[in-house]
């Protein structure tokens, strides 16, 4: 386990849509009403119109999105659209994007993977998961019969065993490209060979997979082969005893994990003394200085350090940025807070931070939840009321300016490690402690669940 099976799946036809670029998408839980609007004008085949349809005048309970979906991609497998692989396949899945001034490449491949719920197998969870999306991605699953986007699964293989026995399978052969509106480039073979696969099955059967990205669209997919089998429909062989899923080495050298840093509302307004005041028994607070700008030279501290227990904090009340470093006492404290919770995921930076800094010392459990985003130069431009582009919420929503911010964050990425340990203790991360990027690509393969 996990077991790792070929499938034919539904690609489009680029005699029909011209580029793959024009007709492809992020995952729905990325995508704003802005986005949305402008898939939908790029293509009408766009696959935005199944992942994430939009409501139309007319509709009157909101579930009228769901049918609609179902028919556009029954639409566009009657008319060519898309197209059913002739054999069962993998995908090996390349994606070329920068950091900073560095390129990368992340190998990867698609293919279904056998459920197993979370706590019955080696699959395993590391964030939480809420009732609202698994409801809203089920019946999506109901309407479509499909899985219209991918797990992101991640496993240790120290030789990049699996994944160089399919790039041996596709040199040299031509994949189908897309460029994605982040500038990120998709690459996709399609692997037909049956002594491949069988080799690529045997090297994954003894590794653990663990949900980098998907969690929801994961737990609905149980959810879903649970239904069929209590009404009778499942088969042994139904294809929904699997779920599509991308599948990427950890040791795969572009597999990095960037932060996600936070900008909190609703907490008591301080100023950067009043703050080192109420952290002095737990943190070590050195000030940097008054000036919003200074958050990149803050940052560059942290990440050379790597320390999971330095925090870059900034006072909006003054406008000063400070680093706050855990003292001993610190984890001691965060010990007790957190004496549930394993000693690892009490070193976490974001469990420090949400656990320690914010519920405990500044007495502000169930404050409402922080606007979240990824490089520094958002936060300096959220903070500055300039347009930063933020982590959109699952579900498309005008543009507003975010509620007032007291206190914000810089705080290190969980890392690979963390994600493996945690998860393997049957533990789960504090939202948020991961951020996966590029995210892939919706629209590269649609997984049928049906069985004609």
């Amino acid at each position: 386990m996990p077991v790792i099976e070929p499938f034919a799946g539904l690609r489009y036809d680029l005699g029909h849509v011209g580029s793959l670029s024009n007709v492809v998408a992020p995952p729905y839980d990325v995508i704003d009403a802005r986005l949305q609007d402008e898939l939908y004008k790029q293509h009408p085949a766009n696959v935005i119109r199944l992942i994430l349809n939009r409501s139309e005048p007319g509709d009157q309970t909101g579930d009228e999105r769901y049918q609609r979906a179902a028919r556009y991609l029954r639409q566009w497998l009657r008319e060519g659209v898309l197209f059913r692989e002739p054999d069962p396949a993998v995908y090996v899945y390349h994606q070329v994007f920068q950091d900073g001034d560095v390129s990368y490449t992340r190998r990867g491949f698609m293919a279904r993977c056998r459920l197993q719920k979370f706590g019955e197998g080696n699959i395993y969870p590391h964030e939480e998961t809420m009732a609202g999306p698994k409801a809203d991605r089920l019946q999506l699953t109901r309407a479509c019969q499909a899985n219209l986007s991918q797990i992101f699964g991640i496993y240790p293989d120290a030789e990049n065993e699996a994944q160089n026995l399919l790039e041996a399978a596709v040199a040299g052969d031509t994949p189908v490209e897309a460029t994605d509106h982040l500038g990120v480039v998709h690459r996709v073979w399609p692997v037909t060979d049956i002594q491949v696969i069988h080799r690529l099955a045997s090297a994954m059967a003894a590794k653990p997979m663990f949900i980098a990205d998907g969690h929801h669209r994961y737990e609905t997919a149980c959810n879903y082969r649970d239904e069929l089998e209590n009404a009778g429909q499942l088969t042994p062989t139904h294809p929904a005893h699997g779920v599509l899923m991308m599948c990427v080495g950890m040791s795969d050298p572009g597999m990095i994990v960037l932060p996600t840093h936070r900008l909190f509302h609703g907490l008591p307004d301080l100023d950067n003394g009043e703050l080192t005041r109420r952290l002095a028994d737990c943190f070590h607070v050195e000030q940097v200085g008054h000036d919003l700008h200074l958050a990149e030279k803050v940052w560059q501290q942290i990440a050379a350090r790597q320390d999971q227990g330095s925090l870059g904090l900034f006072t909006a009340k003054d406008q000063c940025w400070a680093i706050a470093r855990l003292t001993q006492s610190g984890r001691q404290r965060m010990a007790d807070v957190a004496a549930e919770r394993s000693n690892v995921w009490q070193s976490l930076g974001v469990s420090i931070l949400h656990r320690l800094l914010v519920d405990t010392l500044l007495d502000s459990a169930g404050h409402p939840k922080p606007t979240y985003v990824h490089q520094v130069c958002e936060v300096v431009a959220t903070l500055s009321g300039e347009n930063g582009q933020t982590d959109p919420a699952p579900a498309p929503a005008p543009a507003h300016s975010p509620p007032t911010c007291q206190l914000a964050a810089l705080v290190l990425p969980a890392t690979l490690q963390h994600i493996r340990q945690i998860s393997e203790q049957g533990e789960r991360m504090p939202a948020k402690s991961t951020y996966f990027y590029p995210k892939l690509l919706s629209g590269l393969v649609i997984h049928p669940l049906n069985t004609s």
